[in-house]
């Protein structure tokens, strides 16, 4: 969450404040450091409405009617997390077509591509050959395209937080967890695809080789429902980290934040800038950080489902 726009949107009410005194302040909901949780949820939680440099924005106009499909609603209303989601689509799309271009017409020409499409092709190189060939093998490179997607567009999301706009979907449960059950999806489809029906079940159902015969049932019944479990904490360990990584870092600065507008001291507020502004740089390094670990374990995981032996 950017400290810039934090600023920008709450100077004018820190001002009224000082000139009308406590009445304003509690008048903005921060009027005590108590305020400051309810100033961090506020900022954090999904909605419809959002504000930058002094416009409001309200996408209750974009609403349509829930779809309801027996006892279950479904709200596809876009609200101002979807439309960052959309956006960090947008940007790969904006980016990496080009980029494909360029490559396959310096691959034509026999030329090696230049500027930003000379480093993009090298940050594929890299992937490619250290995350998806390193831990997939044999067949890696098919998966390089969704591994690279994965990457930027958890990558452009993360630093959407870290914009005048500070909307994070990552920092939401329901984003993590869409994506990391799509790479649970790939990973056990991958599985069946190189392990045929036999093999596949045998990652669930596996009887350890050397076994006695009156063995071999209590350990299947035992190891089944712990092999099962083991799948599906995969994809739970890549929805939570994700998420908690860059949930807490959003609720720390805001927090810092939120000491500066309630207490309206020039002491404090030179002390916490400061503060912040090694946040804002540890922030960008956990954005990269986060979205190369939720691509390197979603390689890692189909390289291991791939060869389970």
């Amino acid at each position: 969450m950017s400290f810039l726009r934090m600023m920008q949107e709450h100077g004018q009410e820190a001002a009224e404040a000082g000139a009308h005194g406590a009445e304003a302040a509690a008048k903005h909901g921060l009027g005590s450091i108590s305020d400051i949780p309810e100033y961090i949820a506020h900022h954090l939680e999904d909605s419809r409405q959002f504000e930058f440099a002094g416009w409001h924005f309200d996408l209750n106009a974009l609403a349509f009617d829930p779809i309801h499909i027996g006892g279950l609603t479904l709200d596809l209303s876009p609200t101002r997390q979807l439309l960052f989601i959309f956006l960090a689509a947008f940007l790969c799309i904006a980016i990496f077509v080009p980029v494909a271009r360029v490559v396959r017409r310096g691959q034509e020409e026999g030329k090696a591509p230049t500027g930003f499409a000379n480093a993009m092709e090298a940050l594929i190189l890299y992937f490619r050959d250290n995350v998806v060939r390193a831990n997939i093998g044999h067949g890696a490179d098919a998966y390089t395209p969704l591994i690279l997607t994965v990457f930027f567009f958890i990558l452009f999301m993360n630093l959407s937080g870290l914009t005048p706009f500070g909307i994070t979907p990552t920092g939401n449960l329901s984003v993590t967890a869409a994506l990391a059950g799509i790479a649970f999806i790939v990973v056990e489809v991958s599985g069946m695809r190189a392990l045929g029906p036999k093999g596949y079940a045998q990652t669930v159902f596996f009887i350890p080789q050397g076994l006695p015969g009156i063995m071999k049932w209590p350990i299947l019944v035992i190891m089944a429902p712990v092999e099962f479990i083991g799948k599906l904490t995969k994809p739970f360990a890549l929805a939570i980290r994700l998420f908690a990584n860059m949930m807490a870092g959003h609720i720390l600065i805001l927090a810092l934040v939120g000491v500066i507008l309630a207490t309206q001291s020039y002491a404090v507020g030179v002390v916490t800038v400061g503060i912040l502004s090694v946040l804002m740089i540890l922030e960008l390094l956990v954005a990269f950080i986060q979205a190369y670990i939720f691509a390197m374990l979603t390689s890692v995981f189909i390289g291991l489902i791939r060869h389970a032996h």
